[in-house]
Protein backbone atom coordinates (compact mmCIF):
# COMPACT_ATOMS: atom_id res chain seq x y z
CA UNK A 1 0.00 0.00 0.00
CA UNK A 2 1.36 3.71 -1.27
CA UNK A 3 1.05 6.14 1.29
CA UNK A 4 0.17 9.47 0.11
CA UNK A 5 2.34 12.00 2.40
CA UNK A 6 -0.23 15.29 1.02
CA UNK A 7 -3.00 13.52 2.18
CA UNK A 8 -4.07 16.02 5.18
CA UNK A 9 -6.08 13.61 7.63
CA UNK A 10 -3.01 12.06 8.76
CA UNK A 11 -5.09 10.26 11.58
CA UNK A 12 -7.11 8.86 9.35
CA UNK A 13 -4.40 7.17 7.62
CA UNK A 14 -3.53 6.08 10.05
CA UNK A 15 -6.53 4.23 11.65
CA UNK A 16 -7.26 2.60 8.22
CA UNK A 17 -3.49 1.32 8.17
CA UNK A 18 -3.71 -0.26 11.52
CA UNK A 19 -7.54 -1.73 10.55
CA UNK A 20 -6.00 -3.65 7.63
CA UNK A 21 -2.77 -5.06 9.63
CA UNK A 22 -5.80 -6.44 12.33
CA UNK A 23 -7.26 -7.87 9.28
CA UNK A 24 -4.53 -9.27 7.86
CA UNK A 25 -3.54 -11.16 10.80
CA UNK A 26 -6.62 -12.70 11.32
CA UNK A 27 -6.25 -14.15 7.97
CA UNK A 28 -4.67 -17.54 7.12
CA UNK A 29 -1.61 -18.10 8.43
CA UNK A 30 -0.26 -20.23 5.84
CA UNK A 31 -0.42 -16.97 3.20
CA UNK A 32 2.99 -15.00 1.92
CA UNK A 33 2.36 -11.54 0.27
CA UNK A 34 2.53 -11.39 -3.53
CA UNK A 35 6.58 -11.67 -4.40
CA UNK A 36 7.37 -8.24 -5.86
CA UNK A 37 8.22 -7.56 -9.29
CA UNK A 38 11.50 -5.96 -10.59
CA UNK A 39 9.75 -3.23 -12.71
CA UNK A 40 13.16 -3.18 -14.41
CA UNK A 41 13.03 -6.97 -15.33
CA UNK A 42 12.28 -6.17 -19.50
CA UNK A 43 15.21 -3.72 -19.57
CA UNK A 44 18.01 -5.57 -17.53
CA UNK A 45 21.66 -5.22 -18.23
CA UNK A 46 24.90 -5.93 -17.30
CA UNK A 47 27.72 -3.85 -16.89
CA UNK A 48 31.28 -5.78 -17.59
CA UNK A 49 34.84 -5.40 -18.52
CA UNK A 50 35.61 -6.50 -21.89
CA UNK A 51 38.46 -6.10 -24.37
CA UNK A 52 37.25 -3.18 -25.62
CA UNK A 53 36.58 -1.56 -22.01
CA UNK A 54 33.88 -1.40 -19.53
CA UNK A 55 30.48 -2.79 -21.50
CA UNK A 56 27.44 -2.75 -20.78
CA UNK A 57 24.46 -5.25 -22.37
CA UNK A 58 21.37 -6.50 -21.86
CA UNK A 59 20.63 -9.92 -19.60
CA UNK A 60 17.68 -10.72 -21.42
CA UNK A 61 18.68 -10.72 -24.81
CA UNK A 62 16.76 -13.85 -27.09
CA UNK A 63 18.79 -13.77 -30.45
CA UNK A 64 22.02 -14.07 -29.58
CA UNK A 65 24.96 -14.43 -32.13
CA UNK A 66 28.70 -15.98 -30.36
CA UNK A 67 30.56 -17.25 -33.06
CA UNK A 68 32.59 -20.81 -32.51
CA UNK A 69 31.42 -20.41 -29.07
CA UNK A 70 28.17 -22.13 -29.04
CA UNK A 71 29.51 -24.59 -26.85
CA UNK A 72 29.53 -22.15 -23.80
CA UNK A 73 26.12 -21.10 -24.86
CA UNK A 74 24.39 -24.71 -25.27
CA UNK A 75 25.75 -25.34 -22.06
CA UNK A 76 23.23 -23.04 -20.49
CA UNK A 77 20.51 -23.78 -22.16
CA UNK A 78 20.65 -21.38 -25.72
CA UNK A 79 20.50 -21.60 -28.64
CA UNK A 80 22.02 -19.20 -30.87
CA UNK A 81 20.24 -17.91 -33.54
CA UNK A 82 23.36 -18.95 -36.11
CA UNK A 83 26.28 -20.89 -35.67
CA UNK A 84 29.83 -20.78 -36.80
CA UNK A 85 30.82 -22.65 -39.99
CA UNK A 86 33.74 -22.46 -42.59
CA UNK A 87 31.72 -23.37 -45.73
CA UNK A 88 29.80 -26.65 -45.33
CA UNK A 89 32.59 -27.29 -42.17
CA UNK A 90 30.80 -26.75 -38.67
CA UNK A 91 31.44 -27.95 -35.10
CA UNK A 92 30.04 -31.34 -35.81
CA UNK A 93 29.87 -32.55 -32.25
CA UNK A 94 27.44 -29.98 -31.32
CA UNK A 95 24.71 -30.50 -34.25
CA UNK A 96 22.31 -32.61 -31.96
CA UNK A 97 21.53 -29.36 -30.83
CA UNK A 98 22.20 -26.83 -33.75
CA UNK A 99 21.21 -28.85 -37.02
CA UNK A 100 18.52 -26.97 -37.71
CA UNK A 101 20.42 -23.68 -36.90
CA UNK A 102 21.61 -21.16 -39.77
CA UNK A 103 25.53 -20.78 -40.43
CA UNK A 104 27.68 -17.72 -40.68
CA UNK A 105 30.64 -18.01 -41.83
CA UNK A 106 33.71 -17.30 -39.69
CA UNK A 107 34.81 -14.22 -40.78
CA UNK A 108 30.67 -12.50 -40.11
CA UNK A 109 30.33 -10.23 -42.95
CA UNK A 110 27.97 -7.45 -41.91
CA UNK A 111 25.44 -8.57 -44.72
CA UNK A 112 25.14 -11.68 -42.90
CA UNK A 113 24.69 -10.70 -39.19
CA UNK A 114 22.49 -8.31 -40.05
CA UNK A 115 19.89 -10.90 -41.81
CA UNK A 116 20.03 -13.03 -38.46
CA UNK A 117 18.75 -9.89 -36.43
CA UNK A 118 20.42 -10.50 -33.17
CA UNK A 119 19.54 -8.60 -30.13
CA UNK A 120 23.15 -9.17 -28.84
CA UNK A 121 26.74 -10.32 -29.97
CA UNK A 122 29.18 -12.12 -28.46
CA UNK A 123 33.22 -11.50 -30.40
CA UNK A 124 36.58 -12.93 -29.50
CA UNK A 125 39.26 -10.43 -28.16
CA UNK A 126 41.35 -10.73 -31.40
CA UNK A 127 38.97 -8.75 -33.64
CA UNK A 128 41.45 -8.82 -37.34
CA UNK A 129 39.45 -12.38 -38.27
CA UNK A 130 36.46 -10.55 -39.01
CA UNK A 131 35.16 -8.69 -41.79
CA UNK A 132 33.71 -5.79 -39.55
CA UNK A 133 34.90 -3.66 -37.10
CA UNK A 134 33.62 -3.43 -33.21
CA UNK A 135 31.74 -0.79 -33.83
CA UNK A 136 30.25 -1.86 -36.81
CA UNK A 137 28.86 -4.45 -34.98
CA UNK A 138 27.28 -2.36 -32.08
CA UNK A 139 25.75 -0.30 -35.03
CA UNK A 140 23.95 -4.06 -35.53
CA UNK A 141 23.17 -4.99 -31.56
CA UNK A 142 24.60 -4.65 -28.68
CA UNK A 143 28.28 -6.14 -28.87
CA UNK A 144 30.85 -7.87 -26.11
CA UNK A 145 33.93 -8.75 -26.98
CA UNK A 146 35.36 -10.96 -24.43
CA UNK A 147 38.81 -10.72 -22.70
CA UNK A 148 41.88 -12.58 -23.79
CA UNK A 149 41.93 -14.50 -20.79
CA UNK A 150 37.87 -15.50 -21.37
CA UNK A 151 38.17 -16.91 -25.06
CA UNK A 152 41.40 -19.09 -23.86
CA UNK A 153 39.44 -20.58 -20.60
CA UNK A 154 36.74 -22.06 -21.26
CA UNK A 155 35.68 -22.44 -17.85
CA UNK A 156 35.43 -18.62 -17.24
CA UNK A 157 33.83 -18.33 -20.68
CA UNK A 158 31.34 -20.22 -18.69
CA UNK A 159 31.12 -18.06 -16.02
CA UNK A 160 31.33 -14.84 -18.20
CA UNK A 161 28.50 -16.23 -20.44
CA UNK A 162 26.72 -16.77 -17.38
CA UNK A 163 26.80 -13.24 -16.06
CA UNK A 164 26.14 -11.84 -19.43
CA UNK A 165 22.73 -13.61 -19.92
CA UNK A 166 21.75 -13.48 -16.42
CA UNK A 167 22.28 -17.33 -15.65
CA UNK A 168 25.08 -17.09 -13.07
CA UNK A 169 23.26 -19.86 -10.68
CA UNK A 170 23.15 -22.49 -14.08
CA UNK A 171 26.59 -22.01 -14.81
CA UNK A 172 27.89 -22.29 -11.08
CA UNK A 173 26.17 -26.02 -11.47
CA UNK A 174 26.99 -27.01 -14.80
CA UNK A 175 30.68 -26.38 -14.04
CA UNK A 176 30.15 -28.35 -10.77
CA UNK A 177 28.17 -31.15 -12.62
CA UNK A 178 31.35 -31.30 -15.13
CA UNK A 179 34.09 -31.58 -12.16
CA UNK A 180 31.84 -34.31 -10.59
CA UNK A 181 32.62 -36.03 -13.79
CA UNK A 182 35.90 -35.97 -13.98
CA UNK A 183 36.92 -37.11 -10.37
CA UNK A 184 34.16 -40.17 -11.21
CA UNK A 185 36.21 -40.77 -14.90
CA UNK A 186 39.81 -40.23 -12.97
CA UNK A 187 38.87 -43.12 -10.54
CA UNK A 188 37.71 -45.62 -13.81
CA UNK A 189 40.41 -45.01 -15.73
CA UNK A 190 43.15 -45.28 -12.60
CA UNK A 191 41.12 -48.62 -12.17
CA UNK A 192 41.65 -49.69 -15.90
CA UNK A 193 44.86 -47.90 -17.02
CA UNK A 194 46.92 -47.56 -14.31
CA UNK A 195 50.11 -46.00 -15.33
CA UNK A 196 50.08 -46.91 -18.94
CA UNK A 197 50.36 -44.37 -21.43
CA UNK A 198 48.00 -42.94 -24.01
CA UNK A 199 48.77 -40.98 -27.30
CA UNK A 200 46.14 -39.29 -29.03
CA UNK A 201 46.29 -38.75 -32.99
CA UNK A 202 44.43 -37.11 -35.76
CA UNK A 203 44.17 -38.52 -39.34
CA UNK A 204 43.36 -35.84 -41.56
CA UNK A 205 43.60 -36.96 -45.20
CA UNK A 206 46.77 -38.98 -45.11
CA UNK A 207 48.38 -36.78 -42.44
CA UNK A 208 48.83 -37.30 -38.83
CA UNK A 209 49.11 -34.63 -35.99
CA UNK A 210 50.52 -36.17 -32.88
CA UNK A 211 48.69 -34.05 -29.56
CA UNK A 212 51.07 -32.37 -27.22
CA UNK A 213 50.00 -32.65 -23.84
CA UNK A 214 48.13 -29.62 -23.81
CA UNK A 215 46.82 -29.03 -27.06
CA UNK A 216 43.24 -28.65 -27.41
CA UNK A 217 41.15 -31.53 -25.65
CA UNK A 218 44.55 -33.71 -24.90
CA UNK A 219 44.81 -31.10 -22.15
CA UNK A 220 41.66 -32.95 -20.29
CA UNK A 221 42.94 -36.34 -20.66
CA UNK A 222 46.26 -35.35 -19.15
CA UNK A 223 46.01 -32.81 -17.12
CA UNK A 224 42.32 -33.46 -15.25
CA UNK A 225 41.63 -37.53 -16.25
CA UNK A 226 45.21 -38.15 -14.90
CA UNK A 227 46.29 -40.29 -17.68
CA UNK A 228 50.24 -40.77 -18.46
CA UNK A 229 51.49 -39.29 -21.80
CA UNK A 230 54.85 -41.68 -23.68
CA UNK A 231 57.93 -39.97 -24.18
CA UNK A 232 57.55 -38.52 -27.50
CA UNK A 233 54.84 -36.97 -26.95
CA UNK A 234 56.89 -35.38 -23.62
CA UNK A 235 59.24 -34.70 -26.32
CA UNK A 236 56.99 -32.12 -28.47
CA UNK A 237 56.77 -30.01 -25.79
CA UNK A 238 53.74 -27.75 -25.27
CA UNK A 239 51.64 -26.82 -28.24
CA UNK A 240 51.98 -23.41 -29.81
CA UNK A 241 48.64 -22.16 -31.05
CA UNK A 242 49.86 -20.70 -34.34
CA UNK A 243 51.43 -23.56 -35.62
CA UNK A 244 51.02 -27.53 -35.34
CA UNK A 245 52.78 -29.82 -37.70
CA UNK A 246 52.33 -32.96 -38.90
CA UNK A 247 54.34 -36.23 -38.10
CA UNK A 248 55.65 -38.68 -40.55
CA UNK A 249 54.58 -42.63 -39.73
CA UNK A 250 58.42 -43.42 -39.36
CA UNK A 251 58.32 -40.90 -36.41
CA UNK A 252 55.58 -42.53 -35.38
CA UNK A 253 57.61 -45.71 -35.44
CA UNK A 254 58.93 -44.66 -32.20
CA UNK A 255 55.60 -43.47 -30.41
CA UNK A 256 55.80 -46.17 -27.55
CA UNK A 257 52.32 -45.43 -25.81
CA UNK A 258 50.50 -48.48 -24.36
CA UNK A 259 47.18 -47.24 -26.05
CA UNK A 260 46.44 -44.73 -29.01
CA UNK A 261 43.22 -42.56 -29.60
CA UNK A 262 43.29 -42.26 -33.41
CA UNK A 263 40.64 -40.05 -34.38
CA UNK A 264 39.63 -40.18 -37.79
CA UNK A 265 36.53 -40.02 -39.72
CA UNK A 266 34.94 -43.10 -41.49
CA UNK A 267 36.79 -43.95 -44.77
CA UNK A 268 40.09 -41.52 -43.96
CA UNK A 269 42.58 -42.70 -46.14
CA UNK A 270 45.22 -42.64 -43.17
CA UNK A 271 43.87 -45.03 -41.70
CA UNK A 272 44.48 -47.34 -44.21
CA UNK A 273 47.72 -46.03 -44.14
CA UNK A 274 48.38 -47.45 -40.47
CA UNK A 275 46.79 -50.73 -40.84
CA UNK A 276 49.25 -51.33 -44.21
CA UNK A 277 52.60 -50.16 -42.32
CA UNK A 278 54.74 -52.04 -40.84
CA UNK A 279 56.55 -49.18 -39.06
CA UNK A 280 52.99 -48.74 -37.43
CA UNK A 281 52.49 -52.08 -36.67
CA UNK A 282 55.63 -52.63 -35.08
CA UNK A 283 54.57 -50.10 -32.46
CA UNK A 284 53.48 -51.70 -28.58
CA UNK A 285 50.03 -49.99 -28.86
CA UNK A 286 49.41 -51.72 -32.59
CA UNK A 287 50.46 -54.87 -31.27
CA UNK A 288 48.40 -54.94 -28.68
CA UNK A 289 45.27 -53.89 -30.14
CA UNK A 290 45.21 -50.65 -28.09
CA UNK A 291 44.74 -48.79 -31.26
CA UNK A 292 41.04 -47.25 -30.35
CA UNK A 293 39.14 -45.40 -33.21
CA UNK A 294 36.93 -42.57 -32.75
CA UNK A 295 35.34 -41.21 -35.69
CA UNK A 296 34.66 -37.78 -34.56
CA UNK A 297 37.37 -35.61 -34.16
CA UNK A 298 35.53 -32.28 -33.89
CA UNK A 299 35.24 -32.41 -29.90
CA UNK A 300 39.00 -33.14 -29.71
CA UNK A 301 39.92 -30.26 -31.94
CA UNK A 302 37.95 -27.81 -29.70
CA UNK A 303 38.01 -26.20 -25.82
CA UNK A 304 34.45 -25.91 -23.94
CA UNK A 305 32.49 -27.46 -21.27
CA UNK A 306 30.33 -29.89 -24.00
CA UNK A 307 33.82 -30.58 -25.91
CA UNK A 308 35.61 -31.94 -22.55
CA UNK A 309 32.89 -33.85 -21.70
CA UNK A 310 32.31 -35.46 -24.80
CA UNK A 311 35.82 -36.30 -25.11
CA UNK A 312 35.78 -37.49 -21.44
CA UNK A 313 33.00 -40.20 -22.71
CA UNK A 314 34.96 -41.06 -25.38
CA UNK A 315 37.97 -41.91 -23.35
CA UNK A 316 36.12 -44.06 -20.51
CA UNK A 317 34.39 -45.41 -24.16
CA UNK A 318 37.86 -46.58 -24.86
CA UNK A 319 39.85 -47.49 -22.41
CA UNK A 320 37.27 -48.64 -19.74
CA UNK A 321 36.16 -52.22 -20.43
Amino acid sequence: MKMNLKFPRLFFTIVVVFTLLIISACGNDDSSPEPETDAGTENAEVTLDSAMGEVTVPTNAERILAPYHEDALLALGVTPVAKWAIGQSVQDYLEADLKDVPSIEWNLPLEQVLSHEPDLIILENNMDSYEGTYEDYQKIAPTYAMTEETVKDWRKQVETFGVILGKEDQAKQVLTDYEEKVSDAREQLAEAVGDETVAVIWAAGNQFFLFEQNRHSAEVIYSELGLKFPALVEELGTAEAASWNPISVEKLSELDADHVLLLALEGEQGIATLENSSVWQSTPAAKNGNVHILHDPSNWTNKGLLASQKTIDDVLNALVK
